[in-house]
């Protein structure tokens, strides 16, 4: 099955050079591309892509409003933003947008390929060196802002311990290493929690996790 993909990115020579690395790969296919975010939208609406990968800094309409309008004017089309090292103001309002992650512009051709695959494919993603900065970004938020507090308790014992550690970056085989449970056990549970926190992805369960402080950085593992 072909995942279709459109570029965002107001410099012509970054958009070449994702077309190229993506056009390389027999199950990825670039269906278009625009400079601003408000051209985003027109084109997510004509074309219907599976994967968006968004730059931030842009002209007319930055890549956090055009993810929001490109996410309510196609819900089922995911969204990755493309960041530098210094665009951290943008990651937790970019969350908020509902993106799937974030992937640095200068990850390897090889990350960038996984990424739209595991996108694509109904997960989530943040770069490792941009993790620990939406961390502390929503580790840092005033408790009243927190919104799914109430909703922890809907969650059983064994489903909070696995959006714990899943909130730490394990994997679902070393979460069922680590709870001695087989992983399609383990995946049963994430798919639950994510429902019953009406989350979209794994991305989304690592921020409601810090944000309502069932796990804080620094912590050790209960």
């Amino acid at each position: 099955m072909t995942t279709r993909v459109a570029l965002v990115d107001d410099e012509a020579m970054v958009r070449v050079g994702l077309r190229m690395v993506l056009s390389a790969e027999p199950d990825l296919e670039v269906v278009g591309e625009a400079a601003d975010g408000a051209a985003a939208v027109e084109l997510v609406e004509r074309v219907r892509p599976d994967v968006v990968l968004m730059d931030v800094r842009m002209p007319v309409v930055d890549g956090i409003e055009g993810s929001r309008r490109v996410l309510a004017a196609s819900p089922q089309t995911k969204v990755v933003i493309l960041t530098t090292f210094g665009e951290d103001e943008y990651l937790e309002g970019a969350l908020r947008a509902g993106v799937s992650g974030f992937l640095l512009k200068v990850s390897p051709p090889e990350q960038l390929i996984e990424a739209v695959r595991a996108v694509a494919a109904g997960g989530g993603l943040l770069d490792p060196s941009v993790t620990l900065r939406v961390i502390e970004s929503f580790a840092a938020a005033p408790p009243g802002r927190a919104q799914r507090s109430a909703l922890l308790d809907t969650l059983t014992a064994r489903e909070k311990d696995v959006l714990a550690l899943l909130a730490r970056g394990l994997s679902n085989a070393e979460i069922a290493a680590d709870l001695y449970l087989g992983e399609a056990t383990v995946k049963t549970h994430v798919s639950s929690l994510l429902m019953k926190l009406g989350l979209r992805d794994r991305v989304q369960a690592v921020v409601a996790a810090y944000e309502t402080g069932l796990v804080r950085p620094g912590e050790a593992p209960a």
